[in-house]
């Protein structure tokens, strides 16, 4: 296929580089400087959009979608698929699509897990929505940049999938941190804990498989300083969509709600912007109850 993408970050740099390396004809653009093996660079977006069969975003929100979509959306030919891998609020989601399918386009809200560490990889998990033609022109490209894609529902189904899932992985992690923390201070052995709450009803990905404790289960970023695999403040961009999307349906997600607060307060007013969102396990051992 020819495939413009547009966003080429820590995401969508290696997503390109993968499909390029399937041996797709890959033309990219980013408002910043990039360089991407295999990827045709080209001056902007409406020149990366112009004869492709399927156009692929990776943006950083709405706003930015909104507008990218309004520059390229003429440029592109009916028939075209338009795959959006963004994460960003449903509304904007569902607008856009809108827009696209006006145009005689397909379009897919595809956004994904798995970190940047995914990305490369090519085991990223999409969860999309979109009209099924919509879908099965994406799925095989989905197969090259990701280990698993599920088609979610209509346009904005994706975009519901992701901010749910990410509601339950903000919450829990903060709740795993708090438990080492506990454990700290009731004199229990870190690895212990980890033995028994990851074989038993305690289990949670944030605990088997990024726990927040270093050297304790597998490598994850707490064994490296708490660089960001997933920063905190992209948790807490996910979890303010999940409580927009709340309001606009009149949801009590009250766990959902305290997650986003206390990311709040961990970015804006501490030291937790370029941490990983696991770096909640020091901030919670050097608080006491009520501070």
């Amino acid at each position: 296929m020819k495939i413009g993408f547009i966003g080429l970050g820590n995401m969508g740099g290696p997503m390109a580089a993968n499909l390029a390396a399937a041996g797709h004809d890959v033309t990219g653009f980013d408002v910043a400087p990039a360089q991407v093996e295999g990827v045709s660079m080209v001056p902007t977006a409406q020149d990366a959009a112009s004869g492709r069969d399927v156009v692929i975003t990776m943006l950083p929100d709405g706003a930015i979608l909104r507008q990218v979509a309004a520059e390229i959306i003429p440029s592109m030919a009916a028939g075209c698929g338009f795959i959006d891998c963004s994460t960003v609020d449903v509304d904007s989601a569902r607008a856009v699509a809108a827009d696209a399918d006006a145009a005689g386009l397909l379009p897919v809200d595809a956004p994904v897990s798995g970190g940047v560490g995914g990305a490369v990889a090519g085991t990223l998990t999409f969860m999309a929505g979109g009209a099924p033609a919509a879908f099965a022109l994406a799925e095989p490209l989905f197969g090259i940049m990701g280990q698993k894609a599920v088609h979610c529902g209509d346009s904005g189904a994706g975009q519901s999938a992701k901010i749910c899932n990410n509601m339950i992985l903000g919450a829990t992690m903060i709740v795993t941190c708090e438990a080492f923390a506990l454990a700290d201070r009731l004199g229990l052995d870190r690895q212990k804990m980890f033995d028994v709450v990851s074989t038993s009803s305690g289990y949670s990905w944030t605990m088997n498989a990024y726990c927040p404790a270093p050297g304790v289960g597998p490598q994850s970023p707490s064994d490296n300083d708490y660089l960001p695999g997933f920063a905190a403040e992209l948790m807490l961009k996910d979890l303010r969509l999940s409580q927009q999307a709340a309001d606009s349906v009149d949801a009590d997600t009250p766990l959902g709600a305290a997650a986003a607060a206390l990311y709040a307060q961990f970015v804006e007013d501490e030291d937790g912007r370029g941490r990983d969102f696991s770096a909640m396990l020091p901030r919670f051992e050097g608080r006491k109850r009520g501070d």
